[in-house]
């Protein structure tokens, strides 16, 4: 199998480590152990009561009924037996495309966003087109565009709610129409959920509580701050969940009994953590907001309540090159655009630390005005 390197992942593996002001992560400021334990208001009480009781074996292969039911809580009507825990979203989105994509499908994908949703399927013998979206449309795709694309044939649809990294979102009445050109051919839909809108969140619909050959993918990395925990799951039907249980033994196995408690316990007590990170969320955009103002060279479409976003840079040069140069001269951390096909811009991380994002921020502005 011949499977292109995720461009940002290559990027962040090789560069990431020598950042001293960390702009492009697409987290919400990860919690410290400490804070987490202070989540239940009884200093982790809670999850030391359920973590000691455990043994430090294999634990529930598919994810602890506990684990299962604190998923199917965040969703309208699910059967927590159709719930299966993965290593984060990655897996997730791995294990479901290997369960539906087999040589020759055809398969229609949100292009750019996140990589794997358009070269998994290619990787596996699918005939993928891209779903374009456009920046003069505020970074969305074209509803007439995608009828052009969907045949009698089409085995799935791949969409990114949230994008990464984009940070626009696909509203509830644009997703139930992107469900009836599926439904017109009888063809899947894969969401990747894991940068869901904690903002407005009513504005979003998951794909699984509109369409029942639909399958979404998450995680307690990006919203809930938690990525150290590298819990994933996904929510389909039974005749996909049934699939994908046989190919989780052969690329997981298990998340790990630890990890699953503190997805667990992350999960219950996710009002605590959205509060935090809405505060997050708002606080920073503003801050970025007032900067990108002010700074000529730099244009976003603002994100909508999740923690990724991408701005537009106005320089005379390849933006890789001037990422690189950035770090190496001022130690500030974009992700280049051109890594998520989108060439003159970069991820902002702008849900980082406070002091990380305003000194990074200032950083970047004084390095732009070489180009002035």
């Amino acid at each position: 199998m011949h499977i292109k390197t995720i461009g940002v992942e290559e990027y962040l593996n090789i560069w990431e480590h020598d950042a001293t002001w960390d702009i492009a992560q697409s987290t919400i400021a990860s919690l410290t152990m400490a804070e987490i334990l202070e989540l239940d208001g009884k200093q982790g009480e809670t999850f030391y009561e359920q973590l000691n009781r455990e043994k430090m074996n294999y634990g529930w292969i598919e994810g602890s009924a506990d684990f299962k039911q604190e998923v199917a809580k965040l969703y309208r009507n699910v059967d927590p037996d159709n719930v299966l825990q993965m290593n984060g979203g990655t897996g997730a989105n791995l294990n479901a495309i290997m369960a539906l994509v087999e040589p020759g499908d055809h398969v229609v994908a949100e292009y750019p966003t996140y990589q794997p949703l358009y070269d998994l399927p290619a990787a596996l013998g699918a005939e993928v087109e891209h779903w374009q979206i456009h920046e003069e449309d505020g970074w969305q795709p074209r509803l007439d565009e995608l009828k052009k694309l969907v045949r009698p044939d089409t085995k799935l649809i791949c969409v990114n709610n949230a994008s990464n990294p984009l940070g626009t979102l696909i509203t509830t009445d644009v997703m139930e129409e992107i469900v009836e050109i599926a439904r017109s051919v009888g063809a899947w839909v894969l969401c990747d959920e894991v940068f869901f809108p904690l903002e407005d969140a009513d504005t979003c619909t998951s794909i699984i509580d509109l369409y029942d050959k639909g399958v979404c993918t998450n995680s307690v990395s990006k919203d809930y701050s938690v990525p150290a925990a590298r819990c994933g799951w996904t929510v389909s039907n039974k005749e996909l969940a049934d699939r994908m249980r046989v190919l989780r033994d052969y690329t997981m196995i298990c998340s790990g009994v630890f990890n699953d408690a503190l997805a667990t316990y992350v999960l219950r007590n996710r009002e605590a953590i959205v509060e935090r990170n809405l505060s997050i969320i708002r606080k920073n955009r503003a801050i970025t907001q007032e900067w990108i103002d002010s700074e000529p060279r730099v244009s976003w479409v603002p994100p909508k309540g999740v923690s990724v976003s991408y701005i537009r840079l106005d320089i005379p040069e390849d933006d890789e090159k001037f990422c690189l140069d950035l770090l190496r001269d001022e130690g500030v951390l974009l992700v280049p655009g051109s890594r998520f096909d989108l060439p003159r811009g970069a991820r902002l991380g702008y849900c980082a630390p406070e002091a990380t994002l305003r000194e990074g921020l200032k950083r970047l502005s004084g390095y732009l005005r070489k180009f002035d």
